[in-house]
């Protein structure tokens, strides 16, 4: 188990698994070998998409920070 309560967070995003890979992977790349950045990054990404404060497009571009 992670630091934070990914899958609820997931589950509540209204993603699709294919949408979640995507931002999973984008947030990844930045963050290859730090846990807690990642899941901590992967979290504001999603409250940020569903807040409606960033669209997909947006999360997954490097030019966007969420």
């Amino acid at each position: 188990m992670g630091i934070f309560n990914l899958e609820e967070t997931k589950r509540e995003s209204g993603l699709s698994a294919s949408e979640l890979a995507q931002l999973e992977e984008s947030v990844r790349a930045e963050f290859q070998n730090d846990e807690m950045m990642f899941e901590l990054h992967l979290v504001r990404a999603l409250k940020a998409l569903k807040e409606g404060w960033v669209t997909l497009e947006e999360a997954l571009s490097e030019s966007v920070e969420v």
